[in-house]
């Protein structure tokens, strides 16, 4: 259960015993999937983006990884829990931040 104090969930490409989680493009392909929940209208035609609400990224340490925001959970919570499950389905570590960017103890 994630807590009701965290801004942001960064889901790890590292399963909780340390391993890299495969396929190598699990992040772009996550966030592929949730690039339809978005902020406004897409217009027709119009280029194909990621949501601001669930981006693919890597760490300092070079782990890929898929950063969701809250506001995913306010606008689609089914969205948000897909996310939080595919981590969980899968092993993944995931980082809890508050909205100053500190980690959330849960």
């Amino acid at each position: 259960m994630v807590s009701t104090t965290v801004k942001e969930v960064h889901i790890l490409g590292l399963t909780r015993s340390g391993k890299t989680f495969r396929p190598s493009d699990w992040a772009e392909r996550l966030a592929g999937v949730m690039s339809q929940f978005c902020p406004g209208v897409a217009t027709r035609g119009g280029h194909w983006a990621y949501s601001p609400w669930c981006v693919p990224s890597t760490t300092a340490e070079g782990v890929k990884c898929v950063i969701v925001n809250r506001e995913l959970r306010d606008v689609e919570p089914k969205a948000w829990d897909f996310c939080v499950n595919f981590a969980k389905d899968n092993d993944l570590q995931m980082i809890e931040l508050d909205a100053q960017g500190r980690p959330v103890e849960g």
